[in-house]
């Protein structure tokens, strides 16, 4: 029985074990450091700012949320900034590749870290392949449908859930994009420069002569003169507010992208200043043009007449100016080519990190020796992203893509709300470790309930009062998830504001705040970063608030692909990656001895491959901070 413990104690050691990076790792990489901040903004400025324009606007304001889209794109591009608030400090506290995988690693643990890490493969793998198949729609649309028609004849797919055919197309231009990709970063931050300025200019055109045609009536349609049954009531929320909320979670699709920014961190000069300035940057001009062309729009076209394909350009065609046809076009491909671009970026990426680590196949780290790219993780991923793009239906693949970025940006923000009540000797950045002292340990203490008002310690966090900040944060995530399911099955008692569904929503938002003044009595970390969150703990714990609520808007069918995609994950993780860890070689030096360093020797750890299979030749500084 006590060895069965041991190997209990070790396994879920195991699952909760955290990489330490130091300075010296977090400077050194195999891959080309060149991105600017310039490059780096237009990266994922380019790889959202095209998905809402051009495709997510028209299936919203026509089948969802009415005129109410505008509504709907600022409650998405809240819950994106707030998150986006969560990744810039992250990547000033770590900047590496891998994005919120190496967050979760260096927070919660292996285990979690993986869960990420694979729910972003989902997300970039789905965002590449919705965005090739946006691609290939567009263009279509240009030519009267003439590849469409042709595919549907010769290889058409009769199976509920897929496309009517296989689009070659768009697998085509996956493998195109691919092949830019692999040869290059510097290459394709050029391409993805010009042609994100050439959207944005055609943006503006939108814009600007969409105005001289908008007409205020189009906001307030009388149910009269909805013509179409199942438009709605007409009126500026023709669905409700629930049609406008579940508008917000479709939206939500059209702001992914810009955590690309932060699979950069080896690639980009000075990441930790460049990086949380791009990212808020890119965030703000995505913002500023989805509210803009949505309101337009709506203005321009009574929104049950608008085209769900190519809404920007029907309603210029609509009012008579069918000249903007072929401008919009222009924008377009070039908004859907950066689009496809951001999107296929920061995949290898994360396969490169997560490869290094051991967690998956370890080829996928290997840096191409020419290209100073992830060339196997690159060229794996984006034939599978084709693949996807060829058979899957552009509904289902935004939906897929949602869930899996929704989980991502919730843990990101649980993860900032813990480091910044975490110790020093526990932070995952060597380098802004303090000297602890005596006199500091002493302060910890067993806990005690008042230590949840009344803190173990005032100044500076202890051992003690770091646990009782995770601990409430657990609370937090469960009370937070038990509000969004009363608010998302008791929506209809709630428009009615029948009494029992008041009050249940009103005590578990009560028992919110009561839970954030615990963790707002906590002393916090003084450790000074280029950039961090304002308002700790509010603002992590919104994010994960909204996030977890638009989560539970998705439909049955979207939790059902990603369950399946998860169970995937598990089989990988405990099947090779456990086993494969390049943590296990600290577990295993510290078993026998090995270190005498609790934190390990940051200096002797396998962590990532170049253009060579021996492990000698694959180091990093990371460390087990397992407590």
């Amino acid at each position: 029985m006590p060895k069965q413990n041991d190997k209990c104690v070790t396994f879920l050691r195991k699952l909760v074990r955290k990489k330490v990076f130091t300075d010296d790792t977090l400077e050194r990489t195999d891959l080309h450091r060149c991105l600017t901040t310039f490059d780096l903004v237009n990266l994922g400025v380019g790889s959202c700012i095209c998905n809402g324009i051009y495709i997510v606007v028209g299936e919203v304001a026509r089948n969802t949320a009415g005129p109410a889209v505008l509504l709907s794109f600022l409650v998405a591009g809240l819950a994106s900034a707030v998150a986006a608030m969560c990744y810039a400090e992250f990547a000033s506290r770590v900047p590496r590749a891998g994005s919120a995988y190496v967050y979760s690693y260096v927070t919660v643990g292996e285990f979690m870290a993986f869960v990420i890490g694979w729910n972003l493969l989902l997300e970039y793998i789905i965002g590449t392949a919705s965005s090739a198949r946006a691609w290939s729609m567009y263009f279509n649309s240009l030519i009267d449908d003439s590849i469409k028609d042709f595919f549907r004849e010769y290889v058409p797919i009769h199976v509920y859930g897929f496309s009517a055919y296989l689009d070659f197309f768009s697998f085509g231009i996956t493998l195109l994009m691919t092949a830019l990709l692999a040869v290059g970063v510097r290459e394709s931050a050029r391409f993805n420069n010009i042609f994100t300025v050439i959207n944005l200019l055609v943006i503006a055109y939108v814009v600007i002569c969409g105005l001289f045609k908008a007409h205020l009536h189009n906001w307030e349609l009388p149910p009269s003169q909805i013509p179409t049954h199942g438009a709605g009531d007409g009126g500026f929320f023709p669905y409700g507010i629930s049609g406008m909320m579940a508008g917000a979670a479709t939206c939500f699709y059209a702001y992914v992208g810009f955590d690309c920014i932060a699979t950069t961190g080896e690639e980009s000069k000075d990441p930790g200043k460049t990086i949380p300035v791009s990212i808020v940057s890119a965030l703000v001009i995505i913002f500023v043009s989805y509210c803009s062309v949505a309101a337009v729009v709506t203005l321009m076209c009574p929104y049950y007449l608008i085209d769900v394909d190519t809404p920007v350009p029907f309603v210029f065609q609509y009012v008579g100016w069918d000249v903007a046809r072929y401008i919009i076009a222009v924008g377009a491909i070039c908004g859907l080519s950066t689009s496809l671009l951001g999107s296929m970026f920061p995949l290898p990426r994360v396969l490169y990190a997560m490869g290094s680590d051991g967690l998956i196949f370890r080829c996928m780290a290997n840096i191409s020796p020419r290209f100073k790219t992830p060339f196997i993780g690159t060229v794996t991923s984006g034939v599978f992203a084709g693949v996807l793009a060829m058979i899957f239906n552009m509904k289902e693949l935004i939906e897929m893509m949602s869930i899996g970025t929704l989980l991502a940006y919730t843990l990101v923000a649980i993860s900032v709300l813990i480091l910044r009540y975490e110790t020093d000797e526990n932070l995952p950045n060597a380098s802004n470790k303090k000297d602890i002292t005596d006199s500091k340990l002493a302060q910890d203490e067993p806990f005690k309930l008042r230590h949840l008002v009344f803190p173990a310690a005032c100044g500076e966090p202890t051992n003690t009062t770091a646990t009782v900040t995770k601990s409430c944060v657990g609370v937090l995530y469960v009370v937070i998830i038990a509000f969004c399911t009363a608010v998302t099955f008791c929506d209809d008692a709630l428009e009615s504001r029948e009494a029992w569904s008041v009050l249940l929503v009103v005590v578990l938002g009560v028992l919110v705040l009561l839970v954030l003044f615990c963790i707002t009595r906590q002393p916090q970390n003084t450790t000074t970063l280029n950039f961090q969150v304002p308002c700790i703990p509010y603002v992590p714990a919104f994010s994960c608030l909204v996030n977890t609520y638009l989560m539970f808007k998705l439909n049955f069918l979207t939790w059902l692909r990603f369950g399946i995609w998860l169970i995937i994950g598990l089989l990988v993780y405990f099947l090779y990656g456990l086993k494969n860890a390049t943590m296990n070689t600290y577990t295993e030096k510290e078993g026998s001895g090995g270190s005498d360093d609790k934190q390990g020797d940051h200096s002797s750890f396998p962590c990532r491959s170049t253009d060579t299979n021996s492990d000698a030749d694959r180091y990093d500084s990371i460390g087990d901070t397992t407590p």
